[in-house]
């Protein structure tokens, strides 16, 4: 006998708990309007499974829980795959949104994460172990998450490097000393 479609709903309901959320802002946001204020508020939510899927997503809407769970949705959406080496980066690298740019760079194992907040639970969420991190320009917190979402978005293997570039892999690997 077949389940229904709540037992399959519950069936399937594990794997979406696997994604861990954090709320990294909830601003509160005021339009002037003929008779006073409309209040409204946005909210910028980070998702991951801590296993190399990230996503982040902002919602709007006049009350605050309506927002987070708008911007939860948007971040289910937005996730993405990183690449990723043995819980680090495999370079280092710089990204840039609006007057903010991050730069994070390889750490050996045990670094841990060292990164200011918003920074932090990006990476975190990503499942990044050991990277050191420097914000630069604007610390605004959207800012900020973003660079970091797109820099993850831009790592890329030495394997796909190589091929982009026509060469083999060793002769990428620069001599260490």
């Amino acid at each position: 006998m077949r389940g229904t479609s709540q037992q399959q709903h519950e069936l399937e309901a594990p794997e979406r708990d696997e994604i861990e959320q954090k709320t990294i802002a909830v601003n509160r946001v005021a339009k002037v309007v003929d008779g006073g204020r409309v209040f409204s508020f946005n909210a910028l939510v980070v998702v991951g499974d801590g296993r190399r899927q990230v996503g982040i997503g902002r919602g709007r809407a006049r009350e605050n829980s309506v927002a987070r769970q708008k911007a939860l949705e948007s971040a289910r959406r937005n996730m993405i795959q990183v690449s990723l080496d043995d819980g680090t980066l495999h370079y280092p690298i710089l990204a840039r949104y609006g007057a903010t740019r991050v730069f994070m760079k390889p750490a050996s194992p045990g670094t841990g994460i060292i990164a200011g907040g918003a920074v932090r639970a990006v990476l975190e969420l990503a499942g990044v172990h050991d990277v050191l991190t420097k914000i630069y320009g604007s610390y605004n917190s959207v800012n900020v998450v973003r660079a970091t979402f797109n820099a993850l978005a831009e790592m890329q293997t030495p394997e796909e490097i190589a091929a982009k570039r026509g060469k083999a892999l060793e002769s990428l690997r620069s001599p260490r000393a």
